[in-house]
């Protein structure tokens, strides 16, 4: 298996939705999502306020959807999960990710809603800690069994994982509202849940947001 490729880009207000398409090019995107599935964007909603590197941002958002629909890619699915403490859909109007979607014809998934099945899965790889932490089963939703995954996180620090992104990101997408359960064997649980992306998934992909760089204890902290 090939190593995967990381790009990095300086970018301005003026060139950053071009600089996205750049950017996804130097990494090869192409290569790592099969152009004949359809696709998840998996949305980062941190905290349903606006603050500056918390959450997926607009101009992310939209220089992603658009490199992936000039590149021919159909179905695209902007999906967000829910938490205890957060209001994805107060998210997805104040951090302006909503008009982003209107602008490319897309309709946001929010994997709590009916219509989402979560369905139990047991999966190929042997699992650190999940299958002791939901012996019941593990439950994700059936929307991502199948499609391609591109996550988009932000550049910033987590109060349980130290820094966070893309594999964090899965943690929201694959776990339902009770996933807190597992923060005490957080890094044992991005493990397992990437070897369950690897198997449901056929491409993986993520584009980080740096153009604000979120410290402290984060990610709402």
């Amino acid at each position: 298996m090939s190593n995967s490729k990381v790009a990095v880009l300086k970018t301005s207000p003026e060139t950053v939705i071009e600089d996205y398409a750049r950017l996804m090019k130097l990494a090869e995107f192409e290569r790592h999502l099969p152009i004949d599935r359809e696709t998840i964007l998996k949305i980062n909603i941190s905290w349903h306020y606006y603050f500056p590197g918390c959450s997926t941002t607009p101009w992310q958002l939209d220089g992603v959807t658009k490199a992936l629909k000039d590149a021919g890619y159909g179905k695209l699915i902007p999906a967000q999960n829910r938490t205890v403490v957060v209001d994805p859909k107060l998210g997805a109007k104040n951090n302006h990710l909503e008009s982003v979607i209107e602008k490319h014809g897309l309709e946001f998934v929010y994997l709590y809603e009916p219509g989402v099945n979560w369905i139990k899965y047991e999966p190929r790889s042997e699992m650190l800690v999940l299958d002791k932490v939901f012996p019941e089963g593990i439950l994700i939703p059936d929307i991502m069994v199948g499609r391609n995954a591109v996550h988009l996180p932000t550049l910033k620090t987590h109060v349980f994982t130290t820094m966070t992104g893309a594999m964090k990101n899965a943690f929201g997408g694959l776990l339902r509202e009770n996933r807190h359960w597992t923060h005490s064997v957080i890094h044992e649980t991005l493990v397992d849940l990437l070897a369950i992306q690897k198997e449901i998934h056929p491409g993986i992909f993520a584009v980080t947001d740096g153009t604000i760089a979120g410290d402290g204890p984060g990610p709402r902290a």
